[in-house]
């Protein structure tokens, strides 16, 4: 009789090199959030796959930087927490990154010794030609020896396939952890905040969108339809003005945009009210980080 297998796929790596694409296309949805811009991974996302014989919970983490305000410490510790319950663990790079970036985190991952390393070399598709690609791959060798490589493009959906084929070798054996049925371990709201922050990333500059936290506050289901009222919380009253823009037309066109992708989330119809207050440097205050979601 075939043992159930079933772990945790970490996947972790510096900022904008394809952490949240490689995600969504190993679990089959779209759970975080894609932009070009960085840093738009703030929470721990774990994205479940089923089916009869293993369970994978992969966990998407914030890219690893060097923190600035008491919520990028956050950020970090839920990529440090990543390289310690892991059964798996997916280090994420790609063709244009200096490899010495953020080098204390990449040796915690070199010294570690309680799970395989599979190392994805992503955005190969930017590459002239092979000898370039065979350059990264040495010089990624000799900083983890121990790591089998991918070279991929999570864009192009190259050698995706390859990568979940390995993970399912290595899974140890185990029950599931979840449900069979379950999708993610996060509930329903913390996708519409996040589908809202997203369009906040596509249509605003500079620091306003990292300056920005959605906080769902009315959240009702029906069998048909989905009334949720969500505040956006900005810094300062100048970053609000922003947000709202002249006669509200800014806002109204978030409004529009995440709508649309809330009702092709839940598959139903969405009425969606949005508002915009000012919380002085919440960033740096615990209180508010708790209130967010970003501390226990």
């Amino acid at each position: 009789m075939t043992m159930h297998k079933a772990g945790f796929v970490n996947i972790v790596g510096n900022p904008n090199v394809g952490k949240s694409t490689l995600m969504n296309e190993l679990v089959g949805e779209r759970l975080s959030i894609i932009t070009a811009k960085a840093q738009t991974t703030r929470h721990r996302i774990m994205g479940i796959v089923n089916t009869d014989d293993y369970q994978i919970v992969f966990s998407d983490t914030p890219g690893v930087l060097s923190p600035k305000y008491k919520l990028q410490e956050s950020m970090l510790e839920f990529s440090q927490e990543a390289l310690v319950d892991a059964d798996i663990l997916l280090y994420v790079t790609d063709v244009v990154e200096d490899p010495t970036k953020n080098r204390a985190f990449l040796d915690r991952v070199a010294a570690s010794k309680n799970f395989p390393v599979l190392l994805v070399i992503n955005k190969i598709d930017l590459l002239k030609g092979n000898d370039d690609l065979e350059r990264i791959i040495d010089r990624w060798k000799e900083i983890l020896p121990n790591a089998e490589v991918f070279p991929t493009s999570a864009l192009a959906k190259f050698n995706v396939a390859s990568i979940m084929k390995r993970i399912v070798e290595l899974l140890p054996d185990s029950p599931p952890f979840f449900g069979k049925d379950a999708l993610t371990d996060k509930p329903a709201r913390f996708f519409v905040t996040e589908i809202i922050r997203e369009k906040i990333l596509l249509d605003y500059d500079k620091e306003v969108p990292y300056a920005t936290e959605v906080l769902v506050e009315k959240f009702h289901e029906t069998e048909n339809s989905i009334h949720i009222m969500a505040v956006i919380y900005v810094e300062r009253d100048s970053q609000k003005g922003i947000i709202i823009g002249r006669g509200g037309q800014k806002l109204k066109h978030v409004g529009i945009e995440a709508r649309k992708d809330i009702e092709l989330f839940f598959g139903k119809r969405v009425m969606l009210e949005l508002f915009v207050k000012v919380e002085k440097d919440w960033r740096n205050r615990d209180n508010k980080l708790r209130a967010f979601g970003y501390k226990e």
